[in-house]
């Protein structure tokens, strides 16, 4: 790679740090919260319904994310929920997962930025701005290309995200940079982790190239696979959560398993719990088609406990987590593993 400018080198000088929950107890704030109006109380709910999917025996919960959370120092949160069994299966969007967290485990970074810049001037410089947050787009090729490596390796033929991105994983634990990936931790625990649009992200323009490279027999990815296996799981949980930060096709897709599998001739229980955190107004469809109690009608979440919570995620989500990890039910839980299950399925 070429040397950075001396005006590159001081666009990303400032490193983007991820909050650790573990070291930061929130629990007498989500206590006070619960006592106020607004957002506040709305967050302490949130919480409250998170940590009664944990302690719930039986209780798969879903961890869905759109938006970028991730860049925006949350990467660390996620894996902290992986790691101590908080989720049994994730379901994000390709640039959480490529573009942010596998991104970060090969050894770059996000910087801090501002959202005013120049962009012609970063573009210039190959600099591609999330609002206040910057990226090397040259690192970003570099990820690109990695994707299509592992592709290079595999069998030729279709794959769900989710079995590609356990070979990402699987890639990881011998090649990482940081260990601490949401992708690396997803494997070595056994939680699926489901993008939809796979290809909406780095992975794209990486499987693009192999299959350019490899015309006639390729890696390709069946998303029509993934929402067979995410159904699955819905089928083999005694009863579910959604836990679901931004809305997009993650919230749709694992909302949508209810309705698949009664099409499959199985009956399932709607999704018992789900928490929802976005800034989306519902009127125009833009909280991703509606909100949990318009979803009640469609026959995909029940409305005993739910809860919106109208915020930008990086705000509150620390605060949840924070609050369930030390409230410590989780160390009850059995691991569900469903990785493993999907894997001897194949």
């Amino acid at each position: 790679m070429p040397k950075k400018s001396k005006q590159k080198q001081e666009y990303l000088k400032n490193v983007i740090k991820h909050i650790d929950i573990k070291a930061i107890d929130s629990t007498p704030i989500i206590d006070s919260m619960r006592d106020m109006s607004f957002t506040s109380r709305d967050t302490a709910i949130a919480a409250d319904i998170l940590n009664r999917m944990i302690r719930e025996k039986g209780c798969t919960v879903f961890l869905t994310i759109a938006g970028s959370t991730s860049a925006g120092g949350c990467m660390q949160v996620y894996v902290d929920m992986v790691k101590n069994n908080m989720v049994d299966a994730i379901i994000a969007t390709g640039a959480t997962i490529v573009d942010m967290d596998f991104f970060e485990a090969l050894g770059y970074k996000h910087y801090k930025g501002i959202s005013t810049a120049d962009d012609k001037d970063l573009r210039k410089h190959y600099i591609d701005r999330i609002y206040d947050t910057y990226i090397d787009e040259e690192e970003l090729q570099n990820c690109d290309m990695t994707i299509k490596k592992i592709a290079d390796t595999l069998e030729k033929r279709p794959y769900s995200s989710r079995e590609f991105i356990r070979e990402m994983g699987k890639w990881l634990v011998k090649n990482s940079k940081k260990k601490d990936s949401l992708v690396q931790a997803a494997y070595e625990h056994n939680v699926p982790i489901f993008c939809p649009a796979f290809s909406d992200s780095s992975a794209g323009f990486g499987l693009v190239s192999h299959q350019w490279e490899n015309p006639k027999s390729h890696v390709s990815i069946d998303s029509v696979k993934d929402f067979l296996e995410l159904t699955k799981i819905k089928m083999a949980s005694k009863s579910s959560g959604l836990f679901m930060i931004g809305g997009g096709v993650p919230k749709n897709f694992v909302q949508d398993t209810v309705i698949c599998a009664e099409v499959l001739g199985k009956e399932v229980g709607m999704h018992k719990y789900a928490v929802q955190i976005t800034v989306a107004d519902p009127r125009d469809g833009a909280c991703s088609s509606s909100t949990l109690k318009e979803a009640s009608s469609w026959g995909k979440v029940e409305t005993a406990y739910e809860q919106m919570v109208y915020a930008e995620a990086t705000s509150v989500l620390p605060l949840i987590i924070s609050y369930v990890y030390h409230k410590k039910d989780w160390k009850k839980r059995a691991k569900q593993q469903f990785a493993k299950m999907l894997d001897k399925q194949k």
